[in-house]
């Protein structure tokens, strides 16, 4: 018996069965993530954000460090917020990468790599409402900061995108459907309009 949920449950003498551990993915979309994981797009996407990774921390530890001490204070503020953003925007995408990696080497199934605590999502509105005040002190910032926030937003949106690729069928399964989402929208107008 399959309850609401997709997962099959059972009785025996009285004890009720339930299986989580069904995974609703068809075989085509498993043998689509072993084939990007097993390309040269992963290959090169991966060599390029562990660069970035190590990159980044070279210079927020070095030289970093002495362009951030020379600040005014405003200036240094912003520095030590936009360098938080980036090092967790880039510690976002190395997850990513390392969980890619793990499916393509068979440490990790299938399943788990679809978990939706690995999934990247698009970053925040108040992500971009901080664009305005970097904007306004970028002049005073050091140039390799705002050169490594500008390339790492753009893998970080490339690699959103291969996500939605990828894993995009799986939110579909879950109910976050393009019919869904306009049944949501025709439900709240019906209710503002009474």
């Amino acid at each position: 018996m399959n309850d609401m949920t997709g997962h099959t449950t059972g009785s025996t003498k009285g004890h009720t069965q339930v299986n989580t551990s069904v995974d609703t993915l068809g075989p085509q979309a498993e043998a689509r993530l072993k084939e990007f994981t097993a390309s040269e797009l992963f290959a090169k996407t991966f060599r390029e954000g562990m660069d970035m990774v190590e990159e980044t921390a070279a210079y927020l530890d070095g030289t970093g460090r002495q362009d951030s001490k020379l600040l005014a204070r405003n200036e240094a503020l912003m520095y030590a917020s936009q360098s938080m953003r980036l090092t967790t925007r880039l510690m976002q995408v190395a997850s990513w990468l390392l969980v890619q990696r793990a499916l393509k080497e068979g440490e990790m199934s299938g399943a788990e790599a679809r978990a939706e605590k690995y999934r990247l999502v698009p970053e925040r509105l108040a992500d971009a409402e901080n664009a305005i005040p970097l904007a306004q002190h970028a002049a005073n910032l050091p140039a390799l900061l705002l050169d490594l926030l500008a390339r790492s937003e753009k893998l970080y949106e490339r690699i959103v995108r291969l996500d939605r690729s990828l894993y995009g069928s799986i939110n579909a399964q879950h109910g976050n459907t393009v019919a869904d989402q306009i049944n949501r929208l025709e439900a709240a107008f019906s209710n503002f309009s009474s």
